[in-house]
């Protein structure tokens, strides 16, 4: 019998596609209608009124009269809004807390409002129909769905409801999506991940899976357990699997491992959903980066990433960003964040329409020589060295080794392989020669004899998953970081080392 389905979602794709072309075709106009939205509504509220919302008219008011803040800055406010006060930084209460968990402020709490709610959803569901527009493919709703998620289980605060972003998410799939949505309730409830993973492969090996979404190191834990327990290749189990949606980490280091996982090529949607808004979603299959999210009751500013960390650096709007620079995103929303650093370091990839990827956290780099060494780097410099060879990667990070027993200082990349190399000594040496490339300040320190070549310290099988279930942060939204400008992940790693 033919399924009404697919034709139903090219129509509903068509219409979805069409309705965004107004703000992606008016980039500037649009985020100048945001901005002015964002201040008249929340005049009235206390951030308003201690800022003077009442008289910005600018853009350059708004900077003199609102600083820059990270969530330690803005916490004083956020508390007032956790204790049962209204119109604090935005008008009434927030309908949720995403609870997070700060690396420097212990736990976060971010406001999810009912104006923002909505985004947080539509980005999602217009980044499936925007692919279903471009490729003409949509056989796929007629199958299930996998959404890797955290717990839908919510706590209640002074009226507000509290849980973490993916399961408050978990609450508003739409109902023609619910019948082919897994896992079941009950499993999502569970909060070991071990477990939680164990209980979806039981789930969904009986299923006609066809797409598959979440953070990718969480998704390779499903696909090896999958692998396990039947001694087939993910493909085989599900043949209409084709489609793989990711957020939270650049999916190109996993991506070898997954064609492996999974027996062949499946196409991908990167997205770029926070707690604090979901920014932005890949549009097209073969253009690099994701279509940033002007419409959505959120207000962007850039600072390159250089000049962060000076008095006063310059914070730009949209019609002066430039292809390629490092910027750190400062979002102001209709959740009630203003001029708010949100950590993440982004590029544009193009300026009609405006795409980005994103390059790293503004506190996750290496710089502990002066060579400013960022994310986006050493992942394209570890993608450029297992391109074309039987590599693969599991996991890795990358740490400063200051005080080496001999020689000098180094880059330590701690990686865990499925595949290793026959030559660790030639694999060291390709990393090191992509790096230099990316980055001038490094190639100085390795050819000033300041710094030699990086030094590749094999990680054991699963040793990237028992460190994060050590720290309590093993699955949901958790990942390890890329790199760092302290030893603290690479020392926890050191007995975890195997010979080369």
């Amino acid at each position: 019998m033919l399924s009404l389905k697919p034709i139903l979602a090219k129509q509903f794709a068509k219409l979805i596609y069409r309705k965004n072309q107004k703000w992606i075709d008016h980039p500037v106009e649009t985020q100048q209608k945001v901005f002015h939205d964002l201040i008249q509504a929340a005049q009235h509220t206390a951030f308003g009124k201690d800022h003077d919302f009442a008289n910005i008219r600018s853009h350059s008011d708004f900077v003199k009269q609102v600083p820059v803040r990270d969530y330690e800055a803005l916490k004083s406010y956020v508390e007032r809004v956790v204790s049962g006060e209204e119109n604090i930084l935005w008008s009434g209460k927030p309908l949720y807390f995403a609870k997070t968990s700060g690396t420097t402020s212990g736990a976060k709490y971010i406001p999810i409002t009912k104006e923002s709610m909505p985004s947080h959803v539509e980005a999602a569901r217009n980044a499936i129909l925007f692919y279903i527009h471009e490729t003409g493919k949509s056989k796929f709703v007629n199958g299930k769905m996998i959404f890797l998620q955290g717990s839908p289980i919510m706590k209640e605060k002074n009226g507000i409801q509290i849980g973490r972003l993916s399961g408050i998410v978990a609450h508003y799939v739409p109902k023609y999506l619910q019948k082919n949505r897994l896992p079941s309730w009950e499993t999502n409830c569970i909060e070991d991940w071990e477990a939680k993973v164990d209980a979806i492969v039981e789930e969904t090996l009986p299923e006609d899976m066809t797409v598959i979404s979440g953070i990718p190191s969480w998704v390779q834990m499903y696909f090896e357990r999958l692998q396990q327990k039947t001694g087939k290749k993910v493909g085989d189990l599900f043949q209409n699997f084709n489609l793989f949606i990711f957020g939270g980490v650049n999916y190109e280091p996993y991506r070898a491992k997954f064609e492996n996982l999974i027996g062949r090529k499946v196409d991908s949607i990167e997205l770029y959903p926070a707690s604090e808004g979901f920014f932005a979603f890949q549009d097209r299959q073969h253009e690099k980066g994701m279509l940033l999210q002007l419409d959505s009751g959120i207000f962007y500013e850039f600072i390159k990433a250089e000049e962060f960390f000076d008095a006063s650096p310059e914070r730009l709007t949209l019609k002066d960003v430039e292809l390629h620079v490092n910027y750190v995103m400062i979002v102001s929303t209709n959740a009630g964040l203003w001029a708010y650093n949100i950590g993440d370091t982004v590029q544009f990839t193009s300026l009609r329409p405006y795409r980005v990827i994103v390059s790293g956290r503004i506190k996750h780099f290496i710089s502990a020589f002066g060579e400013h060494v960022i994310g986006k780097e050493v992942e394209q410099a570890m993608e450029e060295a297992v391109k074309n060879t039987d590599i693969r990667i599991s996991e890795f990070t990358v740490a400063p080794q200051i005080n080496p027993k001999e020689g000098l200082p180094y880059h330590e990349w701690f990686i865990e392989f499925e595949n290793e190399p026959e030559d660790y000594t030639e694999f060291a040496r390709h990393i090191d020669a992509s790096l230099q490339n990316q980055n001038a300040y490094y190639y100085d320190l390795i050819q000033g004899k300041v710094l030699q070549p990086l030094k590749i310290s094999k990680v054991a099988k699963d040793g990237f998953q028992d460190y994060m279930k050590s720290v309590g942060k093993l699955g949901g939204q958790n990942k390890i970081p890329r790199l760092a400008n302290d030893r603290k992940i690479a020392d926890a790693l050191e007995h975890k080392i195997e010979n080369t």
